[in-house]
């Protein structure tokens, strides 16, 4: 009896909140996985069964002495979100996200890579009118929302000029466990859980709100669409939510917290309504988050101890 080959799975950036429960999720399904990243994987996120490699996408010399083989599959999470102003250590960012791509693409075999998934962001859309569409032109406002919007056109270039397998996703706010303290909805739990007064902003922001177990989904969809390539989709739920809802209702679940509205000011040039039209991604790739907000929220909290 032949033995069905199990799919090869690169995850760059595996170490992360996303990329956890992607490594997750494929080795449950059996796939084999290698992840790469610049730290080992802390204790909580460490996935058995997975390759773990350190390297710096940054570097083309030793990435190309490391990554010594095929992949049918790659997602690109690498690098990190901030906000930070080109003088405060933008052009790292830069670096990371846009010089990290450039150098996988070089490395990676053509030969045997199907699917190339690149990890957008909502931050590419900058001041672009909600609800964001992908045919929305790009104002990035920061560092990391130009490296991004860069990473994008490029793939989009080596779609049309050599058919180079990418699809992007243009993630908006993912959440669920594990996720990163310094995450806004982390922090808002921390705040009301220790029933101290916490600052926040005075929370007219309109946001959207994606639980992990979702976002996944619609990675491992694209994965396995060969009729994507060349394509950005947005991920979100579609249903926006101001930031100030979000505060108030997780305070009223948990019974606590003295959130100061107010305290925190917004940040230079934020769009106050970044929320996406999410159809494309339903009608394309036959994607439909299925955790709503006030649900993905309760599963959150019981992951806090």
């Amino acid at each position: 009896m032949t033995r069905i080959a199990r799919p090869n799975l690169l995850v760059v950036g595996g170490t992360g909140f996303i990329g956890y429960h992607l490594l997750l999720a494929a080795k449950k399904m059996d796939w084999k996985v290698t992840s790469i990243s610049l730290n080992k994987p802390k204790n909580y996120r460490y996935v058995r069964g997975v390759n773990y490699l350190t390297i710096d996408i940054r570097n083309l010399k030793k990435l190309k002495k490391k990554l010594n083989q095929s992949y049918e599959y790659v997602v690109n999470l690498g690098g990190y979100g901030s906000h930070n102003l080109f003088k405060n250590g933008g052009d790292e960012v830069i670096k990371t996200h846009f010089l990290g791509l450039i150098n996988l693409t070089r490395v990676l075999s053509k030969k045997k890579l199907k699917k190339f998934v690149q990890i957008g962001s909502s931050e590419e859309y900058g001041k672009a009118s909600a609800p964001q569409h992908e045919a929305s032109k790009g104002l990035p406002s920061s560092p990391y929302a130009l490296a991004k919007l860069a990473s994008t056109q490029f793939l989009l270039m080596l779609y049309k000029a050599e058919k180079y397998p990418a699809t992007i996703l243009r993630f908006f706010l993912v959440y669920g466990p594990k996720q990163d303290d310094n995450r806004i909805l982390p922090q808002i739990i921390r705040g009301c859980k220790q029933n101290k007064k916490f600052p926040v902003s005075k929370g007219n922001q309109s946001r959207d709100f994606c639980y992990i177990d979702d976002v996944v989904k619609a990675i491992f969809l694209t994965l396995n669409s060969k009729k994507t390539n060349g394509e950005i989709f947005n991920i979100g739920s579609g249903k926006p939510i101001k930031i100030k809802k979000v505060v108030t209702q997780i305070c009223k679940i948990i019974g606590k917290g003295k959130p100061q509205f107010g305290k925190i000011k917004y940040r230079k040039n934020e769009n106050m309504k970044l929320y996406p039209k999410v159809e494309k991604a339903r009608i394309k790739l036959k994607w439909k988050p299925k955790v709503k907000f006030n649900l993905g929220i309760k599963i959150l909290l019981k992951s806090y101890k």
